[in-house]
């Protein structure tokens, strides 16, 4: 197993998570190295269970590991100076998507803290929402055909929007993190629980979502 600060605050991460009985969405994870500037990034999205696929509101969680903190951790690690403890950076975003209608941005933000709690010696501030608002492809979804069978090309499928607001902040491992990485357990507890309680207020909100996935028609020639 990899011993690695980074690797060590992934873990701590996920057992918050699990803990709190948050569902992984597994093939959203992933771990990915910037091949020209050396960063490192952790991916991966969590839901409240039943949420099925894909949920209509989840979490998307972002943790960076940038190519200075690893130069800093190295010179902790053999005993060298350094001039900043190294950093995580993270990113926490909560969506709502499956939308039938375009969602008012304001009553999401009543329903959301303006910070998470203390993750070490800071915490992650919320940014403003961002609407999308994507349409399906006419051909796919059942609409009318037009002449030789297919979709007139100038036809929008059903829309479907979306809403989410990110909080974004740092991690910042001291000497006694350094020293014991077990600390990071304790510092990452109390992510896992906000960030299952924050699903819940957000989905209690009164959302007009579009019918799940599996309950859209289809053709079975298909």
């Amino acid at each position: 197993m990899l011993d690695h600060v980074f690797t060590d605050a992934i873990g701590a991460l996920r057992d918050a998570l699990e803990s709190a009985l948050l569902e992984r969405q597994a093939f959203e994870e992933r771990f990915s190295a910037d091949v020209l500037l050396g960063d490192l990034t952790w991916a991966t999205s969590y839901s409240l269970p039943g949420e099925g696929l894909p949920p209509r509101v989840q979490a998307d969680i972002t943790l960076s590991w940038p190519t200075w903190a690893q130069t800093a951790w190295r010179n902790w690690y053999v005993g060298e100076d350094y001039d900043e403890p190294p950093r995580i950076d993270v990113e926490v975003v909560v969506r709502v998507q499956r939308l039938a209608e375009v969602p008012d941005p304001q009553r999401l933000l009543a329903a959301l803290p303006r910070h998470s709690p203390a993750l070490g010696d800071h915490r992650l501030e919320r940014s403003a929402p961002t609407v999308e608002t994507t349409f399906s492809d006419p051909s796919t979804n059942g609409d009318p055909a037009e002449g030789d069978g297919g979709a007139r090309p100038d036809r929008l499928g059903t829309a479907e929007h979306a809403i989410e607001v990110s909080y974004e902040g740092q991690y910042e491992f001291d000497e006694a993190v350094l020293a014991d990485g077990s600390l990071l357990d304790e510092h990452f507890a109390a992510m896992g629980g906000w960030i299952s309680a924050t699903l819940v207020a957000v989905g209690d909100l009164a959302w007009n979502f579009l019918p799940p996935v599996d309950d859209l028609p289809f053709d079975r020639n298909d």
